[in-house]
């Protein structure tokens, strides 16, 4: 059984993170999923109930106990080193609110497993996929962002949070966009013509203004775009073309890359 004064610190971790990171319901679920486990496996492991000061004092023996009963429980290297990832970053934040080190837990190593490229469409999905994005929406200025956003993925190589991450300033696009990626790192893209017809067409039709400083991409309350709206729109569009559940707008970024 998890202690009161544990289910207390997990309700206020997750709601912490809801508030702070703006994470998805689901994704708050998965957290909550990942702790209940460790905290009742911790529970059992040392045969009584462990409030917060037990979880201070968690061990390495006891990490390693806990990732061999996981494994052995049938999780795999993908769900267990994203089960430890929350478990982290619930340390984190309960060792600075509780004033202990949390050396154990954070040294523990994940599992190393194969990460899986995503499947690259051919030339013909891809164009299928653009032409849906082109008609198949509610409105004709959201079939026309979704379908710039899809674009820059495949016609520039842009990850979805470069491209979301786009302010108005680079409207309209030159022959080049310089996009700050992982770490920070700056790289200099060319654009290719139909990509800047696309964006172009988006922001003639765009019923919110386009400032310079506000995103380029816009939702429909007028705020920044989120990638879950991409990824919807892409779910329904591989739907309607019976492509594999591959393909993804990562997946378009891919198509570019190969």
């Amino acid at each position: 059984m998890i202690s009161a004064a544990a289910r207390a610190a997990l309700a206020d971790w997750l709601a912490a993170i809801k508030a702070l990171d703006g994470a998805a319901e689901h994704t708050i679920d998965a957290y909550a999923r990942d702790l209940r486990a460790f905290l009742t496996f911790m529970t059992g492991h040392h045969g009584q109930t462990q409030g917060l000061g037990a979880l201070a004092r968690i061990t390495t023996a006891d990490m390693r106990a806990f990732m061999a009963h996981e494994r052995a429980a049938g999780l795999g290297p993908r769900s267990l080193a994203r089960r430890l990832s929350a478990i982290k970053s619930f340390y984190r934040w309960l060792s600075e609110r509780e004033g202990f080190e949390p050396t154990a837990v954070l040294s523990a190593r994940a599992p190393k497993y194969l990460r899986k490229l995503p499947r690259p469409l051919s030339v013909d999905a891809a164009q299928d996929v653009l032409d849906t994005l082109e008609t198949d929406a509610p409105e004709p200025w959201i079939a026309a962002r979704d379908t710039a956003v899809v674009t820059l993925l495949y016609g520039c190589g842009l990850r979805i949070s470069e491209a979301l991450g786009l302010d108005g300033a680079a409207q309209p696009l030159g022959d080049t966009l310089r996009i700050t990626g992982k770490g920070g790192k700056e790289r200099l893209v060319p654009v290719i013509a139909p990509a800047r017809d696309a964006v172009a067409a988006y922001a003639r039709l765009c019923p919110f203004p386009i400032t310079d400083r506000g995103p380029l991409f816009l939702g429909v309350r007028g705020r920044r775009l989120g990638a879950r709206a991409v990824q919807r729109a892409m779910a329904q569009t591989r739907a309607q073309l019976g492509l594999p559940a591959s393909a993804t707008p990562h997946a378009m970024r891919h198509s570019f890359a190969t």
